[in-house]
């Protein structure tokens, strides 16, 4: 029986960014449609979509309007097309807490990027992923603060991360210094938006593809690099 086709598959990616789960979503489906083909190790990348958000935050709406120059009514329209799309890839940009339902906010995310640095280095690569995940459905589908340090230690711990280790590495000069690093890295390779997807530490697939999209990035990769080596 042939083995499947083990690939890395590098994402750079902010919790912040709705098109990121949807990339995450249609990549995920693609990953099933591969299952016994290919065999992906998926490590999450630090890039933060708006380093300069103030600690107080950015009502979403208001804040999509401000920064792409829309009406707050386009602004709205924007945010129903990102909900198609993610229905359509599985995954949901809903409120689906109780009532009344908090606003729609924009964090800053450096200290989230510090979370996930630390977790793929000390945890791996599917502890990470089960960590971001919970970050997204934080955000999204419960409306958290989590540029709020206690609400993140809250996610890191509902994953089973240690509470006391998690704000530890918070606190680590070395675990900013290397979030900074893959912030850098990014700028390096020209990405500019997210999600960015690099195959293999080579093959970029920018923005969030449909899932057959993916497939066939996947599979012309792997032919690819099967024949180099």
């Amino acid at each position: 029986m042939t083995q499947p086709r083990k690939m890395t598959i590098d994402i750079w990616s902010d919790v912040m960014c709705p098109w990121c789960l949807v990339g995450w979503g249609n990549l995920s489906q693609a990953l099933q449609q591969l299952e016994g083909e290919i065999e992906a190790d998926v490590r999450w990348h630090a890039f933060e979509l708006n380093p300069d958000m103030p600690e107080e935050g950015e009502e979403r709406t208001a804040h999509i309007a401000r920064k792409y120059g829309h009406t707050i009514k386009q602004s709205k329209e924007v945010q129903g097309q990102m909900r198609q799309a993610a229905d359509a890839a599985g995954v949901s940009l809903d409120y689906e807490g109780p009532d009344p339902a908090p606003d729609a906010m924009m964090w800053n995310t450096f200290e989230t990027h510090k979370l996930l640095t630390w977790t793929g280095e000390r945890h791996g690569a599917a502890k990470q992923t089960e960590l971001k995940l919970a970050l997204f459905k934080a955000h999204f589908n419960a409306r958290q603060r989590i540029g709020e340090r206690e609400v993140l230690l809250d996610v890191a711990e509902s994953v089973g991360l240690g509470r006391d280790a998690a704000s530890a590495a918070l606190d680590d000069e070395q675990v900013a210094h290397k979030t900074r690093a893959e912030e850098r890295a990014a700028w390096d390779m020209n990405i500019s938006g997210v999600p960015a997807m690099i195959l293999e530490g080579r093959f970029m697939v920018p923005g969030a593809q449909p899932p057959e999209s993916y497939v066939n990035a996947l599979r012309r990769v792997a032919e690819k690099t099967s024949a180099a080596g």
